[in-house]
Order: C-alpha cells, then sequence, then structure tokens
C-alpha cells in the first residue's frame, strides 16, 4: 500500500502529528470483485435479516421498562444498572441503527427507517436519520479528507495527545462522534429528521411526564457510558485505528458481537455491506484466505487500553487519502 506521513516519518515512542496518509484506492472494493469472482456464493448472504424487527422490538421494550421501573430508584442504583446493563442495551441499539442504515431489515428502505426511528427510543437523542446520512458516506468515500466524518478532525487530533487527554476523549467520544459531522460538515435536515425528531422528543417528554426525570436518566446514562470507557464502545476504536501501518481496518472476533449485531466482522462488513450482521461470519468461512493473514482483536477492552497508554497512538492514527476523485474511491455502496 502506498502511504505515508506527509513530510515525517513516524518515530519510536512520539505520537504522531499527521495522519496517515494513502495513495491508493481503499481495500474493500477490490477484494469484493475478488470474493466474489472466486466465491460468487457469496451473493446468497445478500438481503435482510428476518429477525431484526423481532430482536430491536425485545430491547427497546427491556429498556424502557427497565427505565420506568428505576423511576424511584437512588441515582447510584440508576447509574449502575446503567452502566452493567442499560449500556449494552443502548449500545446494541446504536449498533441496530448502523445496520439499519444498510437497510438490513426489510427490502424497502422506508420500513428501515421508521424501525431506526424506533430503535432510537431507549437512546433519548434523536440520531437515527442523521448517521444514515454521513454513515454511508464512510463506506462510499472511506478515509477521503473532508467526507469521511468517522475520521477525527485536525483540531481533536492536535488537542489529545497523551494519555489524560486519551482518556477524557475515550469517555466523551460518543459526542466527538455525534457532533464532529454537524459542526465540519453540516447537512440541511430534512423531513425525515424533523420525524425523527419529534417522534424522540414526544417519547421523552411523555417518559418525564409519567415517570419522572430519573427515568429519563437513566436511559441519557445508559447511552452516556455505553459509549465511552466501555467494553462494547472499544469498536469505535478497534475499526479503523491504524495500529499497524498497512491495514486500514480492523476485526473484532470476540463474544461481544453476540450483543452488537457482529459489527466486529468489520472487514467482512466493508467487504460486504448488503450482508447482515448474522451472516457475516459466513463470509469468512467461505472465503478464509482473505481474512486470517489480515491483524485482528479479540478484546475490545484491550483496544482501548493499548489506545490510551500507546504514545505513539492517537486521533492522528487514521487513514485519509486526499479525494475520490484522485483515489477512484467507488461512489457506490456495494
Amino acid at each position: 500500500m502506498g502511504m505515508g506521513r506527509e513530510g515525517e516519518e513516524r518515530e519510536e515512542g512520539v505520537m504522531a502529528t499527521d495522519f496517515f496518509w494513502s495513495y491508493t484506492d481503499e481495500p474493500h472494493a477490490s477484494r469484493r470483485r475478488q470474493i466474489l469472482s472466486q466465491y460468487p456464493q457469496i451473493k446468497e448472504l445478500f438481503g435482510p435479516d428476518p429477525l431484526a424487527f423481532l430482536k430491536i422490538s425485545a430491547v427497546v421494550f427491556v429498556q424502557l421498562w427497565t427505565a420506568t421501573y428505576l423511576h424511584n430508584s437512588s441515582w447510584l442504583k440508576i447509574l449502575t444498572v446503567a452502566y452493567f446493563f442499560g449500556s449494552f442495551l443502548n449500545h446494541n441499539l446504536f449498533l441496530a441503527i448502523h445496520e439499519l442504515s444498510h437497510n438490513l431489515a426489510f427490502s424497502t428502505p422506508c420500513y428501515n427507517r421508521w424501525l431506526g426511528i424506533f430503535a432510537n427510543l431507549p437512546i433519548g437523542v434523536p440520531m437515527s436519520v442523521t448517521f444514515q446520512k454521513y454513515h454511508l458516506e464512510h463506506h462510499r468515500f472511506q478515509g477521503v479528507d473532508g467526507i469521511d466524518m468517522d475520521i477525527p478532525s485536525s483540531a481533536e487530533a492536535r488537542v489529545v495527545t497523551n494519555a489524560i487527554a486519551k482518556s477524557v476523549w475515550v469517555v466523551f467520544q460518543l459526542f466527538f462522534y455525534a457532533l464532529r459531522p454537524l459542526f465540519l460538515k453540516p447537512k440541511p435536515p430534512g423531513l425525515w429528521e424533523f420525524t425523527n425528531l419529534a417522534i424522540q422528543l414526544t417519547l421523552d417528554a411523555s417518559l418525564v411526564y409519567f415517570w419522572g426525570w430519573k427515568s429519563f436518566a437513566y436511559l441519557i446514562l445508559a447511552t452516556f457510558v455505553g459509549g465511552g470507557m466501555h467494553p462494547m464502545a472499544g469498536h469505535f476504536i478497534s475499526e479503523h485505528y491504524v495500529f499497524n501501518p498497512d491495514q486500514e481496518t480492523y476485526s473484532y472476533y470476540g463474544p461481544l458481537n453476540l450483543m452488537t449485531w457482529s459489527v466486529g466482522y468489520h472487514n467482512e462488513h466493508h467487504d460486504f455491506p448488503r450482508i447482515p450482521g448474522s451472516r457475516l461470519y459466513k463470509v469468512k468461512e467461505i472465503a478464509p484466505e482473505y481474512y486470517e493473514n489480515l491483524n485482528a482483536y479479540r478484546s475490545w477492552s484491550q483496544v482501548i487500553f493499548m489506545y490510551v497508554m500507546d504514545r505513539t497512538v492517537g486521533p492522528f492514527s487514521r487513514m485519509k487519502r486526499k479525494s475520490s476523485k484522485d483515489t477512484g474511491v467507488s461512489k457506490k455502496d456495494e
């Protein structure tokens, strides 16, 4: 892969002051073509997950019931339940929304959007519709400067330069993840965004009116702690932060895939975004030679620890490319 730091080499024990810059296409489109030419049967895995609606509904109702159950509880109990239980459910729903952004619950895109708005309810803040807009660009223009909003801003990277700053950044990474595109590349809201907002505010207001502020606070806390210093949130870092300069996407093959729509199969997901998480493991089984030699993780908690403690790794540890025009990055979410 042709890449490097612009104007500098990475020094041992020193955090980088620029991103990794690639001068080749992102790796997934070419690997997709190679795999499909050799294993065309993989196309049989394409299409919606018929159980997605039931799985999402179960988590939504359990989480909303938990919020009402805790309406008179102590703040310590609410925080404890939020971290050790609710965080897993809300992060599961966040990744369900990720699944729905690829239309992997229904064949009709509109139905996926409605289900995404429903899955959004326990998260507490409207994000489902907006997430889809930016996430599909992350696939179509992976690493492209100014388009892929999954990559930290230069301002973030210049401030987050040591273990303490990285720890704080990890705790609040969900805020950076959510707000970064709104500041760097704002998109005008449409009818779907206003629908998402109206339905979410109605649920939030109803929860406060009938059950009190503690029930609503539980949902917000579950979202916040689940997106910060939390095992499931390790996927934010593991997916594309460059620990090995020859690789820009990493998979995770640990047990938390069972609770995260198998988002850990991230190389497989970027290679085949039309395959739902419940079937991604089959890609690796069918075409093992394409994935066995790639670095992968077994622990998201370890990834967070490595990110915080490794002095050479930080927000600059991401692969970027100049533009789709220059790199030939595909504009089609295949």
